[in-house]
């Protein structure tokens, strides 16, 4: 939303309603909604007063305050986090081919992680599905890509709040004495748990202002976290300097888009649900997306588990089928049962690695098999760089996308 949209949507109008009360088309009012505010004209501005049961200088001030707000609102960007396999310097390529190869109306994203591929196909289809079982990561697509309204004047009324804390009030020590001195500095992990806490005593805002602030917190805390982008260890530093910063995102503009959000385990929801492109991309090795991000978890569901070993992990769950060696039949049963015209699958050449952690437990050879059993593939493939976390040294690395035209 920009300037007039974002102001009539927080009274709780519409375009419609304005145009209704004024006479101005709608198509018209949609079009001024992205024009600066030097090139309205003065009717517009009295339209606007009018519906709100304002005087005109009040009108005015309104669209000032939002138009200098536009450009402060929201620090992060859905790319803007570390994330093992994120697509994100991939998704343009990834799109361009399924312009290309493919045709429809709707796009399922099985796998969805970062959400990137999400969002880069968001402008060309008209219905959008996105899941993944991480608990952080539906929390994230539900702040981007949400269908309910929100108030901006009131996020960033908490964001100033959250920004001025200086200690603990409403939060207990559980945050700060689980991570401070390991992936935070105590400060920091003290102003962590008490946003947290926060937000969830906060009865005064809608669930996408929520997700909003949740996400929000997930984006401002990882990007200080003392780690190597995830959380199955920290950084052995002794000062953990004060770093934190509680910024917004920047949700993702959905208008009028049908999108659909799921926390399910893929080959489930694929018995459930169709599209005419569905896109894979699942773990392909033995690293388990809900222990590497655990921390994350916890902050995302605040039940506040018992944590144990160094790295302070919380029970085991949302463990993958496809990061263990049954990942092969898991994925040929997936395949199977999506109902799609089209599957796309992106999968990259790990399974020579040194690293066992890094080795892919399907091979190119099995992807391929399962996806001609349900149509016709074409196999693409670019150069990409890899996640190194030390151990994995090979060269040549490379991305391949496959799309199989459903028979």
């Amino acid at each position: 939303m920009v300037k007039l949209e974002k102001i009539l949507a927080d009274r709780g109008y519409t375009f419609s309603d304005l145009a209704q009360d004024s006479g101005i088309s709608e198509a018209t009012l949609r079009g001024i909604n992205k024009k600066p505010v030097e090139k309205w004209k003065i009717s517009y501005v009295k339209a606007l007063a009018n519906l709100l049961e304002n005087d005109i200088s009040e009108a005015f001030s309104e669209i000032l305050k939002v138009e200098n707000y536009d450009e402060d609102l929201g620090k992060y960007n859905l790319e803007s986090r570390r994330y093992i396999g994120s697509k994100a310097k991939l998704a343009n390529w990834i799109v361009e081919k399924i312009q290309e190869e493919t045709e429809g109306d709707s796009f399922l994203d099985l796998f969805g992680g970062t959400g990137i591929v999400t969002k880069s196909v968001l402008p060309f289809f008209e219905k959008v599905a996105i899941n993944d079982f991480l608990y952080s990561n539906n929390i994230i697509y539900k702040a981007f890509f949400g269908p309910e309204n929100y108030n901006y004047q009131k996020l960033l009324d908490i964001m100033q709040s959250f920004q001025s804390l200086k200690t603990r009030s409403v939060d207990d020590e559980y945050f700060s004495k689980s991570y401070g001195g390991k992936y935070f500095s105590f400060h920091d992990a003290e102003i962590i748990g008490e946003i947290r806490q926060s937000i969830e005593n906060n009865k005064k805002i809608n669930d996408r202002e929520k997700s909003i602030l949740i996400a929000s917190l997930i984006y401002s805390a990882d990007k200080v976290s003392n780690t190597v982008g995830h959380y199955e260890a920290y950084r052995k530093n002794q000062n953990i300097p004060d770093r934190f910063k509680f910024e917004l995102i920047k949700p993702v503009d959905s208008e009028n888009k049908e999108i659909s959000i799921y926390r399910e385990d893929a080959n489930t929801l694929v018995r459930n649900t169709s599209a005419d492109i569905v896109f894979v991309d699942p773990p392909y090795n033995s690293r388990q997306y809900s222990r590497f991000y655990h921390l994350l978890e916890v902050l995302t569901k605040w039940e506040k588990p018992q944590l144990t070993g160094v790295a302070m992990k919380p029970p085991v769950e949302n463990i993958s089928e496809y990061c263990k060696t049954s990942a092969p039949e898991a994925f040929d049963d997936l395949v199977k049962n999506i109902s799609a015209k089209y599957i796309v699958v992106t999968y990259n050449n790990t399974y020579t690695s040194k690293s066992s952690s890094s080795q892919n437990k399907i091979t190119q050879s099995q992807i391929i098999d399962s996806l001609n059993r349900v149509g016709t593939t074409k196999i693409y493939e670019t150069d990409h760089k890899f996640f190194n976390a030390g151990k994995t040294e090979f060269a040549n690395h490379k991305e391949f996308l496959f799309i199989t035209k459903v028979k």
